[in-house]
């Protein structure tokens, strides 16, 4: 079982008028960074870091990184700069990108070396994962709407290419043209870092990666839809002429301890009290209609079932879920560890993914939340997930090999020496 942290990275500015239980809505490309206060910046990347840092100590895996642009609700506009932060002020957890926004790169060589840079530094604890990004991003970006799909598969061979072929060679795409591949840079891990690929709504993304025998993450959606996207994910495999497991699966969800059941009621409507975030069920904001149907951008047809229990600012269809209801459905847990654990269990059963992410000091969170949710955890929530990770059978993709199915048996890598 494989266990990581995750948060947004939410700009937090009580002040703006956009934060808090009667916060105003927020449209996709609709607000001004007038509103942005550097000073406030600075703090909450320092606090952030300082946080995931502390996930690490309290014996998480991962600490997992994502990337979106042009909006209060993450912050993560360079996440490969905060990777690069973590790669050396960490020692252990792997540094989990999900992830790179492949379509918008018009230079997919120079992610070629941030990543394997990353790793270097890290001694070969990177995860890197791909996404094809939203509406948002590829207005913000100039990037081409109708290419997004082939813009993200070719870069996709090209990275793993140059990761793997000794150079200098030429490469003539249809997107992406050099003359001249040769990075000064290659990957600590070898052939190259595990990729993932994240998903909730495009069958083709889900089906390319398991064609590809690439982890697929579900994030925060429904358990039934989630169950039979995973087993779509299974019966490809199948059709690919290998067994995929456990390993191959993995689900990010909210889940945030406290010392109080009443304390983490309160605590965890917060979830639903920071800047809009089309990714957080019941603080979604308000649809941009535009951004959503571009042409080309993404299938109406090939859909997963968790399109229906998606928002409409996620691709999807459904309505807004009340704090409560979200409880109801396991996609929210809270709680102290006594209550918490069996919740988690219950997912585990019914998802069986070798690979969970507990996305927690979201929203209008505050530091001290997340502080004593990580430490709870720490204390108490992760030795008892490991321990039914194991009764379950449960294996990561860093126990068991996602393309073979063989045990895999990691080779310890030298701490890093801070100078």
């Amino acid at each position: 079982m494989f266990i990581g942290h995750f948060t947004e990275r939410p700009y937090q500015d009580p002040k703006s008028g956009y934060f808090g239980a009667t916060g105003k809505s927020i449209k996709d490309l609709d607000l001004s960074n007038e509103i942005y206060d550097p000073q406030i910046g600075s703090d909450l990347y320092n606090r952030y870091l300082d946080e995931k840092m502390y996930a690490e100590e309290m014996g998480f895996d991962g600490l997992m990184l994502n990337e979106h642009h042009s909006t209060p609700f993450c912050m993560g506009g360079s996440m490969n700069i905060e990777a690069g932060i973590l790669a050396r002020m960490t020692n252990r957890a792997k540094i989990v990108l999900l992830g790179n926004i492949l379509p918008i790169w018009e230079d997919p060589l120079w992610l070629v070396e941030q990543l394997s840079i990353i790793d270097m530094i890290s001694k070969g604890r990177l995860v890197s994962g791909w996404v094809r990004g939203t509406g948002r991003e590829s207005v913000a970006h100039n990037a081409p709407p109708p290419y997004n799909w082939e813009r993200f598969q070719e870069a996709h061979d090209f990275i793993v290419k140059a990761w793997t072929t000794d150079g200098p060679f030429r490469w003539e795409g249809k997107h992406y043209q050099y003359r001249y591949v040769n990075p000064w840079a290659k990957p600590f891990q070898k052939p190259h870092p595990p990729i993932w690929l994240p998903g909730v709504v495009s069958r083709d993304s889900l089906i390319w990666a398991a064609r590809n025998r690439i982890p697929y993450i579900m994030l925060a959606t429904d358990m039934e839809p989630t169950k039979e996207a995973f087993q779509l994910y299974h019966d490809t495999a199948e059709e690919e002429g290998y067994k995929s497991g456990p390993q191959n699966i993995g689900y990010l969800w909210k889940v945030h301890v406290d010392e109080t059941e009443e304390l983490a009621q309160e605590t965890a409507k917060k979830y639903v009290q920071g800047p809009s975030n089309p990714f957080l069920a019941g603080n979604e904001g308000t649809n941009n209609e535009a951004l959503m149907r571009l042409p080309g951008l993404s299938s109406r047809k090939r859909v997963l079932a968790t399109r229906n229990f998606a928002t409409a600012n996620r691709g999807g269809v459904a309505s807004a879920k009340p704090f409560e209801e979200q409880q109801e459905k396991y996609t929210i847990i809270t709680g102290t560890p006594d209550t918490v654990i069996p919740k988690i269990r219950h997912v585990l059963e019914i998802l069986r993914p070798g690979s969970v992410i507990f996305w927690d000091g979201d929203g209008a969170m505050t530091h001290d939340d997340q502080m004593r949710s990580l430490r709870l955890m720490g204390e108490y929530v992760i030795p008892a997930v490991r321990e039914i990770g194991d009764e379950l059978e449960l294996n990561s993709p860093f126990e068991v090999s996602p393309s073979t199915g063989e045990a895999l048996f990691e080779t310890p890598t030298d701490p890093i020496v801070k100078m």
